[in-house]
């Protein structure tokens, strides 16, 4: 079964038809979210929100104006962007409550955010060790949240030669990072 008959099906409240996309999605934007949001758990949440969009609003899918995957990576990449964020309000707000109390802080996630440093730090060499050209596309694309339409627009480049400079960083990326990537599956 194709995946716009899986979606016209979960907007006819199909509960297993919602379970089969999930069982063909589910690995990859889990894996897209982890990526955004460098926490796990918060990937998990953007994943169930992101089956929750498609179960509420299925039926609103356009099969004219993208692919169903597209369409998921779409949602799941602006939930996990959205989730960075609120994320950053947040520790805003316990930064400032630090500045006004003088005792010192220890998190009691020490041991975790010490690990996520590290894989951080390692992502970040990667990113480095790219040509300038295909790390700009990246960095626009994930850390500045523009479409690949937006950053041609914003940076003069024809949409194709942005296209192709995104697939060949993640190829890059993906290759210096096999290791972290199954450590995450």
């Amino acid at each position: 079964m194709n995946d716009v008959v899986l979606l016209r099906q979960i907007a006819d409240r199909r509960p297993e038809a919602l379970s089969e996309l999930y069982d063909r999605y589910a690995p990859i934007l889990l894996g897209l979210a982890r990526r955004i949001m460098n926490n796990a758990a918060d990937a998990e949440e953007v994943l169930q929100e992101v089956f929750v969009h498609v179960w509420n609003r299925g039926a609103l899918y356009d099969p004219a104006r993208s692919s169903v995957s597209t369409w998921l990576v779409l949602i799941t990449r602006s939930r996990a962007i959205d989730r960075l964020r609120s994320r950053k309000v947040v520790e805003r707000i316990h930064e400032a409550a630090q500045m006004e109390n003088s005792e010192a802080y220890t998190s009691p996630e020490g041991d975790r955010n010490v690990f996520m440093q590290e894989r951080r730090e390692r992502v970040r060499e990667e990113l480095a060790k790219l040509p300038p050209e295909q790390r700009q596309v990246l960095d626009l694309a994930f850390y500045g949240g523009l479409s690949q339409t937006e950053i041609a627009s914003r940076t003069e480049i024809p949409l194709g030669t942005v296209k192709t400079r995104t697939l060949l960083a993640m190829k890059k990326l993906r290759n210096a990072l096999r290791t972290e990537i199954r450590e995450l599956l």
